[in-house]
């Protein structure tokens, strides 16, 4: 993938990978179709940011990477849903997904509704049957679910689309994007931290790390829709201006845009100082974001 991370993280993606493979392993109960659907949309080609952070994130903070697995792939699941469910015709009706047909386009509208019902669920089982002790399962189920929930994923979601061809700032735009974008970004710091047994500071600055992240991400990402090569990226590009939709590009320019992205990210990797030279990983997964073309 052009512009990956560096190979450094490749034993962590190996174990994400074999990871979401085995979590996707049903029995005759799954219907074939469904079963493929979610295979399709799961295990699509990816950057795997929001898992690799849960990694890292319980890494920086003292613990095995293995022990936060569960969370990854729990946040890849309803990472994928999300997009799952973007995708369909009432939602930002998009056809291309990573460089491959949409999962509506690929199977039917049907099949993706219900792909990303069984992703979303799934996720929470993931969470509860893999991470130990339980006490951290259960928080890191109630993360997930207010990360994934109406007053984050969701409700960011629900206010996209309600400022479609209506006029917003920028205060309006990234308190969008702070939720349907930065939500997971977030969460997937916190549930690596509260499987690795973090302290509340830890959790806090992973916090603060994501936020500024998250934010980072979207700027990149509304760049990449004005500027980038659709090859590179993998979905239909311009797509927001057709559809009314405020971006960074649009309220502050390409040049501050980029500015913004770069100083957020310097912001995040700030945060991090406390942790010392286990937070490298991060701060380089951050510098990827800043930087990448797809």
């Amino acid at each position: 993938m052009p512009d990956a991370p560096s190979h450094s993280l490749a034993r962590h993606r190996e174990l994400i990978e074999t990871a979401l493979r085995r979590a996707v392993e049903f029995d005759a109960d799954c219907p074939a179709t469904l079963a493929e659907a979610i295979r399709y949309s799961l295990l699509a080609p990816g950057k795997r940011l929001r898992p690799l952070l849960a990694l890292l994130a319980a890494e920086a903070c003292g613990g095995s990477a293995a022990a936060a697995v569960p969370a990854a792939v729990a946040v890849e699941m309803i990472h994928a849903y999300s997009l799952v469910h973007d995708d369909l015709p009432a939602m930002d009706d998009d056809d291309l997904r990573r460089g491959r047909p949409t999962c509506h386009k690929q199977f039917d509208e049907a099949t993706a509704i219900l792909t990303g019902d069984a992703l979303q669920s799934l996720a929470f089982e993931v969470l509860a049957t893999g991470v130990a002790p339980a006490d951290r399962a259960a928080r890191c189920c109630a993360e997930l679910a207010r990360a994934a929930g109406p007053c984050a994923l969701v409700g960011g979601q629900a206010d996209d689309l309600a400022a479609e061809f209506r006029p917003i700032g920028l205060e309006r735009l990234q308190s969008i994007h702070r939720r349907k974008t930065g939500a997971l970004f977030r969460a997937a710091l916190r549930l690596g931290a509260i499987a690795a047994g973090a302290s509340a500071a830890q959790v806090e600055a992973l916090t603060l790390f994501g936020e500024r992240l998250g934010h980072a991400f979207q700027i990149v990402d509304d760049l990449l829709d004005v500027a980038g090569n659709q090859d590179d990226v993998g979905k239909r590009l311009k797509k927001d201006r057709g559809r009314g939709k405020a971006t960074y590009p649009e309220l502050l320019g390409l040049e501050e845009s980029r500015r913004r992205a770069l100083a957020l990210i310097a912001e995040g990797c700030a945060a991090l100082e406390s942790f010392g030279p286990r937070a490298a990983p991060l701060c380089e997964l951050a510098e990827f974001v800043g930087r990448r073309t797809c």
